[in-house]
């Protein structure tokens, strides 16, 4: 088949540092293109692919140049797709719904995955207007606030399974890794780690936003020793990041579509101990992959329990359920029922 796929233009596919839906998308454009697909992707121009890059803006917004419009980049790209859409038997979109005007105007088959929470203020208005328009969603969870769309299916993300070589020692320290904001939990895990006496490392970026709350809430308990900052990290410095701990702590506060490195602590060998949340009972065995807590008490009783799963057995569960691989063959079987009915008219 002959395949666009859209990228947001907030990081380059994949990423430098942080950016867990690129990351997707460099993994799953890579495998279609392994399986004989002719893959292009629109993204910013400091991506690196497998397939055919369309660089639509020079540089990834985030680490780019200071005050560039990000509608600006973002009209572009969905002028580029425009054009260019007769190219292709069908067009995969990860940019939520600002492309759906077009899109549903080119003719063309298409798909939106929804990588981000969908509980936002009138976003089902902005679903509803488009009935028609087939999306895929990235747990089941994460459809609930938007039962009546056009699910197609539930695809869970997938990795490859030469990104991380596994750890089956036991670790020597809590790992946490994500965004310091309140949702993803950063205080619980602080306190965690202090109530069971071991060392918790802190991989993450701060956001612009959130500068205030690091500074009151997370600064002050940061003592370079016990706990630990050691910021962002990028693919070579994640492994033995999370490959060296005991246990990845997932104390989110919020309706998380997936948790990307929930995944990625798997594919380490490393349990996780996450709070029941969001997608969380669909990614974690609780008792063979990890657990699954409600509260802080409860994590505390599971980092107890962390070190008698089997890392290995952790690891085949990875390589199971969520390898690119198979992340990218369900994607194939959804573009190929696009095909058989038209694809979507809206």
């Amino acid at each position: 088949m002959r395949i666009a796929q859209l990228s947001p233009l907030a990081e380059s596919v994949p990423p430098k540092l942080y950016g867990g839906t690129e990351r997707v998308i460099a993994w799953l454009v890579d495998e279609l293109v392994q399986h004989g697909h002719d893959v292009t992707l629109f993204a910013s121009g400091d991506s690196r692919t497998k397939g055919k890059l369309h660089a639509v803006w020079p540089r990834a917004l985030r680490l780019g140049r200071r005050g560039a419009d990000p509608n600006a980049a973002c009209a572009l790209l969905i002028e580029a797709i425009a054009e260019r859409a007769r190219d292709f038997d069908v067009i995969h979109s990860h940019v939520d719904w600002l492309p759906l005007p077009v899109l549903r105007r080119t003719g063309v088959p298409f798909l939106t995955t929804m990588h981000g929470r969908l509980d936002l203020p009138g976003l089902a208005d902005v679903i509803g207007a488009f009935p028609e328009a087939p999306f895929v969603s990235i747990s089941d969870n994460q459809r609930r606030p938007l039962p009546d769309a056009n699910w197609i299916a539930t695809i869970p993300h997938g990795l490859p399974k030469d990104q991380f070589r596994p750890s089956f020692e036991s670790g020597s320290y809590l790992a946490f890794l994500g965004r310091l904001t309140a949702e993803k939990g950063p205080e619980d895990a602080i306190r965690i780690a202090r109530a069971v006496g071991m060392p918790l490392r802190i991989a993450a970026k701060i956001p612009r936003a959130e500068t205030a709350y690091f500074k009151k809430k997370l600064e002050p308990e940061i003592d370079g020793k016990e706990i630990k900052l050691v910021g962002e990290v990028d693919e070579a410095r994640k492994e033995p990041f999370l490959a060296g701990a005991a246990a990845l702590l997932f104390p989110i506060d919020w309706p998380e579509p997936f948790g990307l490195v929930m995944i990625e602590a798997m594919a380490c060998g490393t349990p996780v101990i996450a709070y029941r949340s969001g997608s969380v009972p669909e990614v974690v065995e609780d008792g063979v992959t990890g657990f699954i807590v409600d509260g802080e008490e409860q994590a505390i009783e599971a980092v107890g329990k962390a070190g008698r799963l089997d890392r290995s057995r952790i690891r085949a569960r990875f390589e199971e359920r969520f390898a690119a691989d198979r992340m990218a063959r369900r994607y194939e079987d959804s573009y190929r029922k696009l095909l058989a009915r038209g694809g979507c008219r809206a």
